[in-house]
C-alpha cells in the first residue's frame, strides 16, 4: 500500500482549514433548516417552473424535462432536498467521507443552480448575479484541494475511521494514504558553561578552624629549630 507523507510547514497554524470546513457546514446546516420549513414545500413547484421563463428557446426542453418529472409529486421531491442539504451540512461539520462528499456535493450544487437557479439567468438587461449555488460548487472544489495539500484533518471523522478500517482512506483522502509526520525542531548546540563546578578541588591550608585565628602554612619538607636554654 503506497503511502504520502506530508507535514505542515513550521509556525503555520493548521486551525484555519478548521475553521473555514466548519463554518462553511454550519452555513449548510441553516440552508438546510430553511428548507425543511413549509414554506419551502408549498412554493418548490413554482420556484421549478419559474426557473424557465425568459430563458432562450434551446434551453426550453431542459426546463420542460425537470417541470415534468417533479410535477406528479413535489411534496417528495422537496423533502429529498432538505434531506440531502441536511447530510451535505452534516458531511462538511463531521469530516465524514471528505473526498466523496465534497465532490457529491460540488454536483449537487451544480444541478440546484442548473435546474432551480435557471444557470443564474435569464441574462437580459437588469441581471446582477450568476446565482449562489455555483459559488457553493466552487467552494466544494477549493475544500477538495486543501485537502489534498494538507491531509487528513485531525478534527474529523476521518481522522478516526482511518485508524480502524484500512481501506476507509480511497474515500476520504485525495491521493494515497496519509501518513502524519511531526516537524522536529532544529537542534541548538549546547553553549559552554564558565561557571566553576562545584565539585571543584579548593587548595587545602592547614590551620586552625576558627576564622578569627590566623592561618598558619604547613611546611613538611622544614627541619625542626634547635631549642636553646
Amino acid at each position: 500500500m503506497s503511502s504520502t507523507t506530508r507535514t505542515m510547514r513550521m509556525g503555520v497554524p493548521s486551525w484555519p482549514k478548521y475553521a473555514l470546513r466548519i463554518t462553511f457546514g454550519v452555513i449548510w446546516m441553516i440552508d438546510a433548516v430553511l428548507k425543511w420549513l413549509p414554506g419551502f414545500r408549498s412554493s418548490y413547484m413554482s420556484s421549478i417552473m419559474g426557473a424557465g421563463m425568459g430563458q432562450p428557446g434551446w434551453l426550453q426542453w431542459w426546463f420542460h424535462l425537470w417541470a415534468n418529472m417533479q410535477h406528479p409529486a413535489p411534496t417528495f421531491w422537496a423533502y429529498l432536498v432538505a434531506i440531502l442539504e441536511t447530510l451535505v451540512a452534516l458531511a462538511v461539520i463531521l469530516g465524514f467521507a471528505r473526498k466523496v462528499s465534497y465532490i457529491a456535493s460540488a454536483v449537487f450544487c451544480v444541478v440546484i443552480w442548473g435546474v432551480a437557479e435557471g444557470f443564474g439567468g435569464p441574462y437580459a438587461s437588469g441581471a446582477s448575479d450568476i446565482g449562489t449555488a455555483i459559488i457553493y460548487a466552487l467552494v466544494f472544489m477549493c475544500l477538495l484541494t486543501l485537502a489534498a495539500y494538507t491531509g487528513t484533518d485531525r478534527y474529523s471523522v476521518d481522522y478516526y475511521l482511518e485508524k480502524k478500517i484500512s481501506w476507509w482512506h480511497k474515500i476520504a483522502e485525495v491521493g494515497g494514504q496519509v501518513q502524519e509526520q511531526p516537524v522536529t525542531a532544529p537542534v541548538v548546540p549546547a553553549q559552554r558553561s564558565t561557571a566553576i563546578p562545584a565539585t571543584a578541588a579548593l587548595p587545602a591550608t592547614a590551620g586552625p578552624a576558627d576564622p578569627a585565628m590566623p592561618l598558619v602554612p604547613v611546611m613538611d619538607d622544614a627541619e625542626p629549630e634547635p631549642v636553646t636554654h
